[in-house]
């Protein structure tokens, strides 16, 4: 996808502003961003990879960001692979991104069968390199989503439409770091990866090998200002945001409270967006759901609702996706459907779940999501996560693990389990009340971001 005069990711960080007096924080690693820029982590030169498909697949996000910077305009097509997606999805990706070349801080991988010649190892410190880097082509970036078949799929990007979101509302100041729960891998992720390289500001990225109770230790001890991501963690009172952008998930009332009172100076938005469809809409009036003038506010974004499903369209979105096999990413009038549906109530849309997600109840459906809503607002739960447990005769019940506020205690009192369950009785139809509630610790939540739904 060649360009008379193509932007990257290298340049973009040059034109951001000084670039030494900015940080990426990892866990093993940091560096400013004009030692990135300047610098290499690859085994090779990077322009020994002038266009070429490049596969990244770092179990390391600051290697990934480093090898993102040292590629982008120099590349034709980079490929972005998270460390959950099974290794064994690795030939099926490398032959539909037609990738010359694997990029990683994993040797294991040099020796397994994924199709690809050429494994490049990414890691170490980073080494000043004189190579050219001035952008040649526009890099196409491929982000895997989940697909129905258990086969991701590969949602092509550029820079400039993972960027035109990135750019939105984007804060430049020296007071500001920013950091993430969500992997860079990942749309959610890698929008504020760019958000904070491409307006200078630092970034402190998490890492799956670190625990929980770490990163905010870490991320506290960085001053992190700006984080998205849901903080309902025991250990979130280790950072003191200014600003937290929610998303990955729909997010109840409950939460949007609990949030605010335990960060009450605290600015807070949830963000609608997806890995196709890009950033569609930010609400920030501390209601769930949003209103419908919101859908019109941005005139560079066409949001509608159609039939109860959430639709957009912009330059924010993915292209196409990849594979001669996979599905149209977009309608005939350039909408991309984003399989989330929606209800109107009191001049409010609500989101009600996904399409795809519903539980089938002996013939009725449940959205999860609708069923979390309420166990969320029981006055001992903090979160909970509801799926389908499997059944030959309904073919599937309901049933909720929940993380409580506090621990549960011995008593000869009601056990609470019995009162959440009470509580959806009277709120919910009879096919939507969970069969069980599991008392969990916490909840699994992936490096999208989003929670870990699926049969039990």
């Amino acid at each position: 996808m060649p360009q008379n005069n193509p932007v990257s990711l290298y340049s973009s960080i040059l034109a951001a502003g000084d670039p030494s007096s900015r940080i990426l924080v990892g866990l093993d690693a940091n560096a400013t961003w004009a030692e990135l820029v300047a610098g290499s982590m690859l085994a090779e030169q990077p322009g020994d990879l002038r266009g070429k498909s490049v596969l990244i697949a770092t179990l390391d996000q600051f290697r990934a960001a480093a090898a993102l910077i040292e590629l982008d305009g120099v590349a034709r097509r980079v490929v972005l692979y998270p460390p959950d997606v099974p290794r064994e999805q690795l030939m099926y990706v490398a032959k539909t991104a037609e990738a010359d070349v694997l990029v990683t801080d994993q040797p294991e991988l040099a020796s397994m069968q994924h199709g690809i010649d050429r494994v490049v190892l990414c890691g170490g410190s980073i080494a000043p390199v004189n190579a050219d880097r001035s952008p040649q082509v526009e890099t196409e970036w491929i982000l895997l989503t989940s697909g129905t078949t258990g086969r991701p799929k590969l949602a092509v990007h550029t820079l400039a439409s993972l960027a035109g979101s990135a750019m939105h509302r984007s804060p430049a100041s020296a007071s500001i770091v920013w950091s993430t729960f969500y992997d860079m891998r990942r749309y959610g992720g890698l929008h504020i990866f760019l958000h904070a390289a491409l307006t200078g500001t630092s970034l402190v990225v998490s890492s799956a090998q670190e625990p929980v109770a770490d990163f905010f230790t870490r991320a506290g001890a960085h001053g992190v200002t700006h984080i998205s991501g849901t903080l309902m963690s025991p250990w979130a009172d280790r950072i003191a945001p200014e600003y937290i952008r929610m998303s990955g998930e729909i997010v109840d009332q409950s939460i949007l409270n609990q949030v605010k009172a335990q960060f009450p100076k605290a600015r807070i938005e949830h963000t609608f967006a997806s890995t196709e469809a890009g950033v569609g809409f930010y609400v920030s009036d501390g209601l769930m759901g949003f209103a419908p003038q919101l859908l019109a506010q941005n005139p560079l974004v066409e949001v509608k609702v159609e039939n109860g499903t959430l639709k957009i369209r912009s330059n924010r979105a993915a292209f196409r996706y990849l594979g001669a096999d996979s599905p149209k990413l977009k309608d005939a009038d350039g909408f991309v459907d984003t399989g989330d549906s929606v209800e109107l109530r009191d001049g409010r849309y609500y989101f009600t779940g996904r399409r795809d997600g519903t539980i089938n109840v002996g013939g009725f459906k449940v959205h999860p999501e609708e069923v979390e809503a309420v166990i969320n607002r029981h006055p001992q739960v903090v979160m909970s996560l509801v799926k389908a447990k499997k059944n030959p005769i309904t073919g599937s019940l309901v049933i909720a693990d929940v993380v409580l506020k506090a621990p549960l205690q011995e008593s000869g009192a009601d056990p609470v389990d019995r009162d959440i369950l009470r509580f959806c009785r009277r709120q919910l139809a009879p096919h939507q009340v969970p069969t069980t509630i599991n008392i969990v610790p916490a909840l699994a939540i992936g490096e999208s971001g989003k929670l870990g739904r699926h049969h039990a």
